[in-house]
């Protein structure tokens, strides 16, 4: 008597979805592949998950699949708390194999050891049996050392270079890997890499394409610029990355007056693997957190390009520094400032000052103050204001 296995009508790629460490309240996506194995259609009906931290976000059910087809499947996790919470994605069809389960799980972390630039990975189109490339920053957000001892990749299409593993990195140490994708058959694919140690998942997407166009990166996708004083210019660097095929960027628009590229001329052409370091420029007009965008127009599958940008205005300071003559016999001295050279004097130093220096940072701009000291002795005796008043212009 022969026995025979029976391959099941629908298939998953891979079975077990990796998460790795998230930051709480925040969103990862991975994706697994459905395929219908057998030679008739599949209908799924239903998907079910046994934890609310998952979900499935782009089926729309019910779903055939035709005899040999697939379909990719985004799975998002969100942990609403710290620790490790494991889930369960249970696809219900007619197949002989009528409920499919894809495990599932992550961790919830306050802070990550790790941070990738980008944070996810799209090729974009790219043509079947080409290649593709991009880079991957990892850089340690951690005051001490963290290694990474090794790294698994999901995605039969995708691969990694430019790095030996075990590998150290110090406190805020970055290194660059390189992440390649090569299609073999059309269509939309996703993978992962998770770093073994700091537990770090980047999820990765590509579209291969009979003819493949080009792909733009923005590395890194985002700019902070911090603190910068109202009136004054602080520049930051994005590198422009071309994958797949040449891109020809044609122009860039700003959404907000505040933010500017600087030093390039559009349009221009990269040509696959190519990299170009811009700047943009933050020109603060008030003060306040000021947030916007550049995108950049170009002939690339994921035109626009958008670079997400931020900053903070913050007005400028000024003080005036006063430094007199030591009297004797004195206990301390007041410092007192008019906006008028015969006007009336206001104390201005909240207790007495033992020193012969004092700094005033009440000052606005555009204004001209007076000051004048006077002496206080130790039975508490004031003199009159020191004669005459020191003039300090404000511009």
């Amino acid at each position: 008597m022969n026995a025979f296995g029976i391959a099941p009508q629908l298939m998953r790629s891979p079975s077990v979805l990796r998460f790795g460490n998230v930051d709480v309240g925040q969103t990862e996506t991975l994706m697994v592949s459905l395929t219908n194995n057998e030679t008739t259609s599949v209908t799924v009906t239903a998907v079910t998950v046994s934890d609310p931290s998952f979900a499935a976000s782009n089926l729309t059910l019910p779903l055939v699949l035709a005899a040999g087809q697939s379909v990719e499947v985004s799975i998002s996790f969100t942990p609403p708390t710290t620790g490790w919470i494991p889930g369960t994605i249970d696809f219900t069809s007619n197949a002989s194999n009528s409920i499919l389960s894809v495990q599932a799980g992550g961790t919830g972390v306050k802070s990550l050891a790790v941070t990738a630039s980008p944070s996810t990975l799209s090729f974009g189109q790219i043509a079947v049996g080409s290649s593709a490339s991009l880079p991957l920053v990892l850089t340690n957000a951690r005051s001490s050392a963290v290694t990474i001892s090794g790294i698994q990749t999901t995605g039969n299409a995708f691969s990694v270079s430019g790095v030996t593993f075990p590998l150290t990195l110090s406190a805020g140490q970055s290194v660059t890997l390189t992440i390649t994708y090569i299609p073999t058959t059309a269509g939309l694919i996703g993978g992962s890499i998770l770093l073994i140690g700091p537990r770090l998942c980047v999820p990765i997407t590509g579209t291969g394409t009979s003819s493949g166009a080009g792909q733009l990166s923005l590395i890194p996708a985002s700019l902070k610029f911090g603190n910068v004083t109202v009136g004054t210019t602080a520049s930051l660097p994005v590198a422009l990355y071309a994958a797949g095929a040449s891109v020809t960027i044609s122009s860039d628009s700003s959404t907000s007056s505040q933010f500017a590229l600087t030093g390039v001329t559009l349009p221009l052409t990269l040509t696959p693997g190519e990299s170009l370091s811009v700047n943009v420029a933050f020109t603060p007009q008030s003060s306040g957190t000021v947030t916007g965008s550049i995108s950049f127009s170009s002939n690339a599958s994921n035109s626009p390009g958008i670079e997400s940008l931020n900053g903070v205005g913050t007005g400028a300071t000024y003080s005036v520094n006063l430094i007199w003559n030591a009297s004797s016999d004195v206990a301390g001295y007041n410092v007192y400032r008019s906006t008028s050279s015969s006007g009336s004097y206001s104390k201005i130093n909240s207790a007495l000052d033992a020193n012969t220096t004092y700094t005033d940072t009440s000052v606005a701009p555009g204004n001209t103050y007076y000051y004048a000291a006077t002496s206080v002795n130790s039975s508490g005796v004031e003199s009159s204001l020191s004669t005459p008043p020191v003039q300090a212009i404000v511009p």
